[in-house]
């Protein structure tokens, strides 16, 4: 275990894939005298750099928001559901862990390439458990339900992982351990929510108190989220994705109990077809539409609801925006933490409730939305 913490090790794996770190002398010294901060490494090869690049966005926010939509719009609910539920509470333990263990990510001489994650713990890697928990549970749930060539699924899925992995060694984010860790750990939490899935599906729509129970059990799971010791933007993050698989879920139960989602008159498995133009056509206006929608939604509710609990609270809101992110600062973290919970949770249930409606009104919908239970 110690070898695979060293920072050595991801320092090696740096080198090997062309970061290079720039030794100052004296006469570099002088050459960037006028910068406040010099930059601290060269990169000898821009095609691992841009491919580790992209791999990390595979685990970052920006994917969330842009893959969860265009599934659920264009590709099947059933498998969606599924996803977002298993991603949630993936994420929700990996990051809950993250501020237990309280673990640094690694020191010198690793060269960290991006600072965005640099205030966050970082064992084990949540990068390395979406790196699972996204590509394998599509293949775990798309395998009996679709007719299609496994091995291509698993293949895609397994260099999907690694190029996730890979990216987070590369730019100096994690130690071996790290990835490691997230990798036993999600497949741990995969084998015990993956059997469960289909179980907690049908609860979760059919059962009246649903929301409810949602709702309830999420905002007591943002409260008494484990203390970090310092601030960390890892609990905020948690609040967004756990609102949004929320949103989802209730958006989905809606559906079910106003009667709209029905079952299938088909037969499993069912044939992959090629969409004709028509249906390309539609695809894109879905996608279009709906994330115009999505960004409307995001900057209605997160101006709305930051302005609404700062009044509660008799905050001035100006003020508490500018104010630092601390522990002792109480209320800017509720404010941030309650304003990240109604975005999100309203994205979640526009997704799968709303846009979709819409889409029917404009006769753009995909056919098969509203018939996977």
């Amino acid at each position: 275990m110690k070898r695979l913490g060293d920072p050595v090790l991801v320092s090696k794996i740096q080198e090997f894939f062309g970061v290079e770190r720039i030794v100052f002398n004296a006469k570099n010294r002088e050459e960037n005298a006028d910068k406040t901060v010099p930059k601290q490494y060269v990169i000898k090869n821009k095609l691992w750099y841009y491919l580790f690049v992209f791999g990390t966005a595979l685990g970052d926010e920006l994917f969330y928001t842009t893959f969860i939509p265009f599934w659920f719009w264009n590709v099947d609910g059933f498998v969606g559901r599924r996803v977002v539920l298993v991603l949630g509470l993936v994420m929700y333990i990996g990051q809950a862990f993250k501020d237990i263990i309280r673990w640094p990510r690694p020191g010198a001489p690793v060269i960290q390439l991006q600072e965005k994650w640099a205030l966050e713990y970082g064992f084990p890697s949540t990068h390395a458990m979406v790196g699972v928990s996204i590509p394998f549970s599509v293949v775990l749930f798309t395998m009996n339900r679709y007719e299609y060539d496994i091995s291509w699924g698993l293949a895609i899925a397994f260099l999907w992982c690694t190029v996730v992995c890979m990216s987070r060694l590369y730019l100096g984010m994690h130690s071996v351990l790290d990835i490691v860790a997230g990798l036993l750990l999600a497949i741990t939490l995969m084998a015990l929510l993956v059997p469960l899935s289909d179980h907690l599906d049908n609860f979760l729509l059919t059962d009246p108190t649903s929301p409810f129970l949602l709702l309830t059990s999420s905002i007591l799971m943002i409260v008494y989220y484990p203390n970090s010791g310092k601030w960390t933007p890892t609990r905020g993050d948690t609040t967004m994705i756990l609102s949004v698989c929320v949103g989802v879920l209730i958006g989905a139960w809606l559906n079910y109990q106003t009667g709209q989602m029905t079952s299938s008159d088909l037969s499993l498995p069912y044939i992959i077809m090629w969409p004709s133009w028509t249906m390309f056509g539609c695809l894109l206006l879905r996608t279009l539409i709906g994330f115009a929608l999505v960004l409307l939604t995001r900057q209605l509710c997160k101006s709305l609801s930051y302005s609404f609990i700062c009044a509660l609270l008799k905050e001035d809101e100006t003020k508490l925006k500018k104010s630092e992110n601390t522990l002792q600062n109480k209320h800017k973290t509720i404010v941030d933490l309650g304003c990240k919970y109604v975005t999100c949770g309203m994205i979640g249930f526009n997704l799968v409730y709303l846009i979709p409606l819409l889409f029917r009104l404009l006769k753009i919908e995909r056919p098969t939305f509203f018939t996977e239970l």
